[in-house]
């Protein structure tokens, strides 16, 4: 059986793995990250669990031969329960989804769990290296220190700068983060008084030619190309825009797949934009980046290569 980590509003993605794998016979069973709370009946013990969903079905860790970690969502919090306990419930129920998870660690992923929290949570790391194996990178600052800002901008940014935060704030339906690149100017400088309270990310704003999302699984490559060169960010982009299938130059191919195995995953989704320069800029991986776009609209088999992936990785004879 294959455990798949999602989240109660995930559709589309999980469906397609889910298809592919009834195709192959393979039993699997969809473990709603937000939902493992007080919905669920959860027993942990040194080397085990045991799981009863809020539908009645139930999983022992002794079944389950591999996972995909496809989502992760915050636990929900009952509406019933005083605000005072909400903290306790939060943090308690934290701690049993992550002994849950820790008991798997000796079988399959995709991805490896630690591996994929230090990555998602460190972009510094990832740039860090994105550049070690040859890729380039714009140059960059996260900082909550309003002189030295100012001082990178003046440095590198030739007046026009872009800003993001580092963590996600919230998320679209189907798990996508929705928080857009802003483009800072020499005028707007003058906002980052309260930068002391929210720290963010800085880089030189690039003329680009076009944003790429770039789907990686285990050596394969399915690229999009948005045709997006005026917004900073692909994710505000709407009805003039679409996606067209892009062939990567082979020296980004062997760059990026060397990044990736250094990072040990064994998926993820990859933001590059081509320069009017004609330079590649890395600019971060999401080891649970959305997709479902790019095999929706150009048809390529994402789901199936993971669930591959995963499948060739364990042995169902044991």
């Amino acid at each position: 059986m294959i455990l798949c980590i999602t989240h109660s509003k995930d559709f589309y993605n999980i469906d397609l793995f889910f298809e592919y794998l009834s195709s192959k016979n393979i039993a699997y069973f969809r473990l709603n990250s937000d939902r493992l709370n007080h919905l669920q009946n959860i027993s942990i013990n040194e080397n085990s669990f045991e799981l009863t969903d809020e539908s009645g079905n139930m999983i022992h860790s002794d079944d389950i031969k591999g996972v995909w970690h496809r989502k992760a969502w915050n636990i929900s919090v009952p509406e019933e329960l005083d605000e005072e306990y909400e903290k306790v419930f939060v943090k308690e129920y934290g701690s049993l989804r992550y002994n849950l998870m820790t008991t798997l660690e000796d079988i399959p992923w995709v991805n490896p769990y630690e591996k994929e929290r230090k990555i998602d949570g460190n972009k510094m790391f990832q740039l860090k290296i994105a550049k070690k194996n040859n890729l380039t990178i714009p140059e960059t600052l996260f900082s909550n220190d309003e002189e030295k800002i100012i001082t990178f901008f003046d440095k590198h940014c030739q007046g026009k700068a872009v800003a993001k935060l580092h963590s996600v704030v919230a998320k679209s339906m189907n798990g996508e983060s929705q928080i857009a690149t802003m483009v800072i100017e020499k005028e707007t400088l003058s906002y980052l008084s309260d930068i002391e309270y929210c720290p963010m990310i800085f880089q030189p704003y690039i003329d680009k030619e076009y944003e790429l999302r770039i789907i990686y699984v285990d050596g394969e490559f399915f690229t999009g190309k948005i045709n997006n060169s005026e917004n900073a960010d692909w994710r505000v982009a709407r009805d003039d825009y679409f996606w067209s299938a892009y062939e990567l130059p082979e020296d980004i191919k062997n760059n990026l797949t060397s990044m990736m195995k250094e990072l040990g995953l064994y998926i993820g989704a990859i933001d590059m934009i081509k320069g009017k320069d004609g330079a590649y800029y890395f600019l971060e991986v999401n080891p649970q980046g959305e997709w479902g776009m790019l095999q929706k609209e150009l048809g390529f088999p994402i789901a199936e290569r993971i669930a591959d992936n995963l499948i060739k990785r364990i042995n169902f004879n044991e």
